[in-house]
């Protein structure tokens, strides 16, 4: 059974940017040829097969050993499916949620008494510049490519790249940091960073605006963990305990200081100094 579930994972890997590539040529009416499009769907139809008489036996195994349906399910998908892969598929549908709740002006996650910190003060210029960059490569490609069925292939890339940028900006205008009532603090970064800090695990936090080097999440050997938005942070908060926290790609790690971004940093730290 391991070998299956290994030659499965293998499959999905494999498979999945191939199909892309098909749906994208298919939606930008390129005509494949026929050998081609048949030798793709039948790889695709034999990887479905083998997914689902592997997940149909560790779901079986899993309801054998007592597990609920769902729970049996979970189980069973959790285990071909590479969590890399489920967490950027996750993440691209609450992106694309957040479309929705960012016409509509609502906020995930953020209750009566809350209080919802925003943080995209920093990287808005630059979404919007990149949005515009595209729009305007788009348009030049138009009046550049000469060939038809090129020129569509890279309209459709381009028209999903600009909606990935917006929905990205969506998720963290409609998913900000959150101070609730209770103390709770949950540090965000849209669909891709989500923390929650209980109130007993908060030590000193002051507002200290810094300009570190990394990526979007930075986790130094000592236990530092920055959230950089726009190259800066403005809060440091100790914690009185290590704190695990997920990865945008789904690796684990613990932090004792978290240092993040939010653009009314005073508010923020003042609201957790409040005694609950």
């Amino acid at each position: 059974m391991t070998r299956a579930v290994r030659a499965a994972r293998i499959a999905v890997a494999a498979v999945l940017p191939a199909e892309l590539a098909l749906v994208v040529c298919v939606a930008a009416g390129v005509r494949l040829p026929a050998p081609a499009l048949a030798a793709a769907e039948a790889a695709v139809f034999g990887v479905l097969l083998l997914e689902t008489w592997v997940l149909h036996r560790l779901y079986a195994a899993a309801r054998a050993a007592g597990e609920e349906p769902r729970a049996a399910l979970r189980t069973a998908v959790r285990t071909v499916v590479p969590v890399q892969v489920r967490r950027l598929l996750r993440h691209e549908l609450h992106a694309g949620a957040s479309l929705g709740w960012w016409v509509l002006r609502r906020k995930h996650g953020v209750r009566p008494g809350d209080l919802a910190a925003a943080y995209t003060g920093p990287q808005t210029a630059m979404m919007y510049g990149m949005v515009f960059v595209s729009v305007v490569e788009t348009v030049a490609l138009a009046l550049l490519i000469p060939w038809p069925a090129v020129h569509r292939v890279v309209l459709v890339l381009d028209v999903y790249g600009i909606l990935l940028v917006i929905a990205l900006h969506a998720a963290c205008v409609t998913r900000p940091h959150v101070v609730g009532a209770d103390g709770t603090l949950r540090i965000r970064y849209g669909a891709l960073f989500d923390l929650a800090v209980p109130p007993d695990a908060v030590a000193p936090v002051r507002v200290e605006r810094r300009y570190p080097e990394g990526r979007l999440v930075t986790l130094s050997q000592d236990g530092v963990l920055d959230l950089i938005v726009g190259s800066q942070t403005t809060v440091t908060l100790e914690l009185n305990r290590p704190l695990t926290f997920t990865r945008p790609l789904g690796t684990r790690a613990s932090a004792r200081t978290i240092r993040f971004h939010a653009d009314d940093p005073r508010t923020l730290v003042s609201a957790l100094r409040q005694p609950v």
